[in-house]
């Protein structure tokens, strides 16, 4: 088997509960969320991404979750994120990781910064398939007017997660 087939995770205790990461050989995140189980989030990861073998380790990735709920605003700058769709899809994903801590867009202001300001529901499509929340920050994109709208992870884990991040 050759490295770059072999997935590392980590999970670290948070306020909002366990958070597993799973990252590549070469620390990209390829999947994260809040859950001890890392098979769920394998399942989040596109099959041309699929490593062979997963083996738990001490990771970059959870330590800057930890950095992360101790108030830093962006420890999660420098990490690659590897996720698999297409060009709009991709374009999304990039500029959530542009929304700065403590700040939030609407779906409709991301299809916009994502270059299709009519591809509104595509954007929420991107957000809904984001297999590395904290790392793509899509708990930062809301309803127009404010409203919080879905989350994989549930509303109230949004809710509570826009809450820190307002407090930091």
């Amino acid at each position: 088997m050759i490295a770059e087939n072999i997935a590392h995770y980590q999970t670290v205790k948070t306020p909002d509960g366990d958070f597993t990461v799973i990252t590549a050989s070469n620390g990209a995140v390829l999947a994260s969320g809040w859950t001890a189980d890392h098979t769920v989030l394998r399942a989040l990861i596109h099959p041309r991404l699929q490593p062979e073998q997963f083996c738990v380790t001490d990771t970059a990735a959870g330590s800057a979750v930890l950095a992360y709920y101790s108030g830093d605003p962006d420890p999660f700058a420098n990490f690659a994120v590897k996720q698999h769709g297409g060009e709009f899809h991709s374009g999304v994903w990039h500029q959530m990781r542009q929304i700065p801590f403590g700040s939030t867009l609407s779906y409709a202001e991301l299809a916009r910064a994502a270059g299709n300001a009519a591809a509104v529901r595509a954007a929420a499509s991107a957000c809904a398939r984001n297999a590395a929340p904290l790392f793509v920050p899509c708990h930062r994109v809301v309803r127009t007017g404010g409203q919080l709208g879905g989350f994989a992870w549930g509303t109230e884990l949004k809710k509570s997660i826009l809450r820190f991040e307002s407090l930091n």
